[in-house]
């Protein structure tokens, strides 16, 4: 194997052991390129003629959920991903049935990825060719570099596209891109160029990504309201539901209402709280717990089982794994994984409820409340407060520290820059990074809260509505001009989405961190600092001083 699109990718260059930091092993990693690269051809005979694909009933899910069972943390399963495989070919091969049915040739050149095909029934063959169809494929260092920046941002796309597929809502230009970028990757004829203008592409259907699943959680959930969110623990049994999907857990409160059983979000579902459809549910307990890579302890002592509707999983420890349940793109062995819903119904919630009432109630691990809400809808309610304290002085500078949270130490940089950050700033965030300085005592200004969450990653784009109207607002040219400052923490790819929407809305001087991405090579890199001003982080005193003096 060989990874390197998180953080965390060993010695800071990629992972190449027997598993990966995430630990994922060698073959699932080898498995899920193979599973790209089928995914590639499809993308490749869908854009040699557009209509076949759309004929193919079901394509567009299935592409989407292919992309993002690969995130990350999301599934650990190779029996999985030898399934997903094996129905991959079948698909590409309905869309080439579809392309000749159209009258349109398939060239003998054809990629690698359109034309592979083995022996009927037999997965040996998937052994031998997941050892050549990996990131190493490509030679040339920054071909490779855009290549896989191209792919990890369209991943996060295809996360946001499935929760607002989950909900009834789709773009058509939005899978549309998604075919268009699998084919370009096999395109040698693209240079580095054409590829950069590709992945900047990717940041602006990443923008309407974002924008449509905004819509969907809103139209079906209402616009997130500031909550103050309990963090103790009921005497019920108790099930605890991570990952991003409200329509799980939608689902999960409705099928637990009136068994005894209390609901409790984890790590990125806690903007759940915020939303007003969940209110009602008086079972709907509080938050338990912090960022995802605190769950071996933490899950210790919840006692009751635990429902990953997404990716962020920590391989679990035998103590609890019994207790570990996963759905949709989420997958671990030896967890009983729940099947999707059929067309019209609702999943089927009723395994992990049963086991959930023969457990002890969760034991508290902390105390308190936390506040949230801060979404686009929110805090333009609260416009001419935000832009009078703006004005007077109050608030000297923004700074969005939205992203991702992380196992290493350097990340504590985070928090000391939250701590140190002058009492006149406000921070804007979204995503599991907050976890770092959500429940600091920071203060406010004025009855505003220091601590603006917005709610999950893909909640980004709240801060970006946020931005573009203060632009408006003030009467400015450029939102550069505004007083806002982006320090960023990245993990995964869905970060990386958020961060090419952030390129794409024109956003420059952009600070990522705790390390710039392994996949940028060098000359990649370069290009991303001279045109967009990104930079990594340093020391905080230093970095707060360079901020504020911009």
């Amino acid at each position: 194997m060989f990874c390197y699109q998180c953080q965390e990718a060993s010695k800071g260059t990629g992972c190449a052991a027997a598993a990966g930091v995430c630990g994922k092993t060698d073959k699932t990693a080898r498995y899920q390129d193979l599973l790209l690269h089928v995914l590639k051809g499809i993308g490749w005979l869908c854009q040699l003629d557009p209509k076949a694909g759309a004929s193919v009933e079901g394509l567009d899910r299935f592409v989407i959920e292919g992309l993002f069972a690969t995130i990350t943390n999301a599934n650990f399963d190779t029996a999985v991903f030898e399934r997903r495989i094996t129905e991959a070919l079948a698909y590409r091969e309905a869309v080439r049935k579809a392309v000749a049915e159209k009258g349109t040739a398939i060239p003998d050149a054809a990629p690698d990825a359109v034309l592979w095909t083995p022996a009927p029934g037999s997965t040996a063959e998937y052994d031998i060719k997941s050892n050549f169809v990996g990131v190493l494929a490509t030679e040339n260092e920054d071909i490779r570099s855009l290549r896989e920046l191209l792919i990890y941002g369209l991943k996060g796309i295809a996360a946001y596209a499935e929760h607002a597929d989950n909900l009834g809502f789709e773009n058509a230009e939005v899978s549309g891109f998604m075919y268009k970028a699998l084919a370009s990757v096999l395109d040698n004829s693209l240079d580095a160029d054409a590829l950069t203008g590709l992945v900047l592409e990717c940041g602006k259907h990443g923008v309407a990504v974002m924008a449509l699943l905004d819509e969907a959680n809103t139209s079906s959930y209402g616009n997130p309201e500031i909550t103050e969110v309990d963090l103790g623990v009921g005497s019920s049994p108790g099930i605890l539901i991570s990952g991003h999907d409200l329509k799980d857990l939608e689902e999960l409160l409705l099928q637990t209402e009136g068994t005894g059983i209390d609901v409790y979000t984890h790590g990125e579902m806690l903007p759940a709280q915020y939303y007003p459809a969940f209110k009602k549910y008086d079972h709907l307990k509080g938050n338990y717990g912090n960022a995802w890579w605190q769950q071996k302890t933490e899950f210790e002592a919840f006692n009751g089982p635990i429902l990953f509707t997404t990716n962020c999983i920590v391989p679990p420890k035998d103590s609890y794994k019994s207790r570990v349940y996963t759905t949709g793109a989420s997958g671990f062995p030896g967890c009983i994984h729940i099947a999707d819903r059929e067309p019209g119904r609702q999943k089927d919630f009723s395994v992990i409820i049963e086991h959930a009432k023969k457990c002890a109630s969760p034991a508290a691990i902390e105390e308190g409340t936390i506040v949230g809400g801060f979404a686009h809808n929110q805090v333009l309610a609260l416009a001419d407060k935000v832009v009078d304290a703006v004005k007077s002085g109050a608030i000297r500078r923004f700074f969005v520290m939205a992203g991702c949270d992380g196992r290493v130490k350097s990340r504590e940089y985070y928090t000391e820059f939250a701590e140190k950050l002058p009492k006149d700033t406000i921070i804007l965030t979204a995503g599991c990074a907050k976890y770092r300085y959500n429940k600091l005592p920071l203060g406010d200004i004025g009855g505003i809260p220091r601590v603006l969450d917005a709610g999950q990653c893909n909640d980004s784009y709240s801060l970006a509505v946020i931005a573009l109207k203060l632009k408006e607002i003030f009467e400015l040219n450029d939102i550069n001009e505004l007083p806002i400052s982006y320090n960023i923490a990245w993990y995964e790819q869905k970060a990386v989405i958020v961060l090419l929407a952030l390129l794409y809305l024109g956003v420059k001087d952009i600070h990522l961190g705790p390390t710039l991405p392994a996949f940028l090579s060098p000359n990649v890199a370069k290009v991303l600092v001279d045109t967009f001003g990104i930079a990594g982080i340093g020391k905080v005193d230093e970095d707060i001083e360079l901020f504020l003096g911009a």
